[in-house]
């Protein structure tokens, strides 16, 4: 028998309120970061114009104050990205505005978002591989994880001196893609930083250039389609090296007397809600949503833009896996008669 049963009993009882009041706390501050990279992404959409920092005292005039500007840094990719493989192939310069990735012989490199996305539209202005490309690959993406992963993919295969980039696009759900468009884009994407968005919400997937949208990938599961809206996907970028098939199916292998190869990155802004592996849930998992500056999450091309994108594709795609009767020669998913 216990000489103190009753302290003992006591003490658990009187335990039993700081144990409630610290999981509330650690669950607040959680909450509480969610909120703040929210306010941030669509703080720093306001400023892509204004490179490298914050002007504070812009308002006052030359002639009242001849003190310089003060600047406050933004360091984008410091906050939001962080190279995950290549060693110093990747680079974050520009007091965190600018990165680049590099590929030689030993290795390619990349990097990843430091937070997950259930939803969210990815905007990021990129310039590609210059000169002889062949047998590059330049990717930009969002992607979950597993044997059954959901994929939204950019790629860009990399070509000869004077010969166009192939922009190839993909969609995976539950591991399954071979859903693939591909592109010739109507302007050089090596000359200048051009913009690439992915808008993915419960309703479709859009790819867009330069806000121009090329590609759309609606939500038909009524349909039997499986659609990626399940899993929290990362954005991903890398810099590596595919001759065996990237360029021409291989035929023109890299000439590896020109690395190494880079491809510079800039202007990264995004809308989204945050997944949190902590409490299962993301950012926009309220009753009803939050709705300011969440336009986004219910957005969807009306018949005009529809029209528009349909113009483009006949001008400038180089295949549709909806028409290739060679891949499929049972018929492609019922998303092709929609599409």
């Amino acid at each position: 028998m216990a000489l103190f049963p009753s302290r003992n009993s006591s003490r658990s009882r009187s335990s039993l309120p700081f144990l409630v009041i610290l999981l509330i706390a650690v669950f607040f501050v959680l909450k509480v970061d969610v909120m703040i990279s929210q306010s941030f992404s669509s703080a720093r959409r306001n400023l892509e114009n204004i490179p490298n920092g914050i002007v504070v005292n812009s308002d006052k005039s030359p002639e009242h104050d001849e003190s310089p500007p003060t600047v406050i840094e933004n360091g984008t990719f410091h906050k939001h990205i962080m190279v995950s493989w290549g060693d110093d192939r990747g680079k974050i310069l520009e007091k965190g505005e600018l990165l680049t990735l590099s590929l030689d012989k030993k290795s390619g490199s990349g990097f990843q978002s430091r937070k997950e996305y259930q939803f969210a539209k990815i905007n990021m202005q990129i310039k590609l591989v210059p000169g002889n490309a062949a047998g590059t690959v330049t990717t930009f993406y969002l992607s979950s994880q597993g044997n059954k992963h959901d994929e939204i993919d950019f790629e860009f295969l990399g070509n000869s001196t004077g010969n166009p980039y192939t922009l190839h696009t993909n969609v995976f759900s539950l591991g399954k893609g071979m859903r693939e468009q591909q592109f010739f884009l109507w302007f050089d994407p090596t000359a200048d930083y051009h913009t690439y968005s992915i808008l993915w919400n419960p309703k479709c997937i859009i790819f867009f250039v330069d806000g121009i949208p090329i590609r759309e990938y609606r939500n038909l599961e009524r349909m039997g389609v499986s659609f990626p809206q399940y899993q929290p996907m990362r954005l991903y970028s890398s810099l590596w090296n595919a001759d065996d098939w990237a360029t021409q199916g291989g035929r023109v292998k890299t000439n590896w007397k020109l690395a190494p190869f880079v491809a510079s990155y800039r202007n990264f802004t995004y809308e989204g809600c945050i997944y949190s592996r902590f409490t299962s849930s993301s950012s926009c998992d309220t009753d009803p949503p939050p709705s300011t500056g969440n336009a986004w999450l219910t957005y969807e091309l009306d018949k005009r833009s529809r029209v528009r994108m349909k113009a483009l594709q006949k001008k400038h795609m180089i295949y549709d896996y909806c028409k290739d009767k060679w891949r499929f020669p049972k018929g492609t998913g019922p998303e092709c008669k929609l599409q």
